[in-house]
């Protein structure tokens, strides 16, 4: 069994796209069950429609699909608001683009909006390593504002995850309740190293698709060092913890 932790569905604003029947389609492809579907950046910024539409999508998929709530907090009521409807609609988390709406992840006026999926019992994934939004030790910081909470960060925590940033990323690690994705992450030592260093519990299987392409992704974790238990724990068991999908 595998649960691929972040797709992207929809048309977003910025170009890429990605609709229900070819998620699926792609999933097969690689032998995914579940995917955990986020909303892109939606044409006109408006989001509750975007989490209305994925999570339609995400009951009529027979269960393969799991939904996620995007919200922008430049108006934290709002965000609030919105996620609050959308977990009670079903969404298994928060989902949180810096870099796209614009905001530093760090910026005292996420916490509310962090502070409130906690709140809620769902976990906060953040799309990681964009410069001055989503950097390593900024993420460190707002992980601490729920630190029982799970802070998922995509891209190992840091695109750039070489030198001082590959220790950056592991300083954002040094939080319990930090995991990483193995999204767009070059580096296969990087990946054994946060298992040998925090544990296999800490880092979870995401294609982040269309933005990458499943199958290549799929290849890191298939091709990295990792024992059957661990492999087993990245591919299926964290984002099952995670996100409550059932086995």
């Amino acid at each position: 069994m595998t649960v691929d932790g972040l797709i992207h569905l929809g048309a977003s604003h910025f170009g890429s796209a990605l609709e229900v029947q070819a998620a699926l389609a792609d999933m097969d492809a690689v032998g995914t069950s579940v995917a955990v579907a986020a909303p892109v950046h939606p044409r006109g910024a408006d989001f509750t429609a975007a989490n209305k539409a994925v999570a339609q999508a995400c009951a009529g998929s027979g269960g393969r699909l799991v939904p996620l709530a995007r919200v922008d907090p430049w108006d934290v009521a709002a965000a609030v608001a919105e996620l609050g409807r959308a977990v009670a609609g079903g969404a298994r988390g928060l989902f949180l683009h810096p870099a796209e709406e614009h905001f530093r992840i760090n910026d005292d006026r996420v916490r509310p909006v962090v502070e409130a999926a906690a709140e809620l019992g769902v976990p906060v994934v953040v799309a990681a390593g964009f410069h001055l939004y989503s950097e390593p030790l900024q993420l460190g910081r707002a992980a601490q504002w729920a630190p029982g909470n799970p802070f998922v960060l995509t891209n190992g925590g840091q695109f750039n995850i070489s030198g001082m940033a590959q220790f950056d990323a592991e300083l954002a690690l040094g939080n319990d309740n930090v995991l990483v994705q193995t999204s767009g992450m070059y580096r296969e030592d990087f990946l054994e190293r946060v298992v040998a260093t925090f544990g296999p519990e800490r880092l979870m299987f995401a294609s982040a698709a269309p933005v990458f392409t499943m199958a290549y992704e799929r290849a890191r974790v298939d091709l990295a060092h990792f024992g059957d238990e661990e492999r087993d724990l990245i591919l299926d068991g964290n984002a099952r913890r995670v996100f409550g999908v059932p086995a």
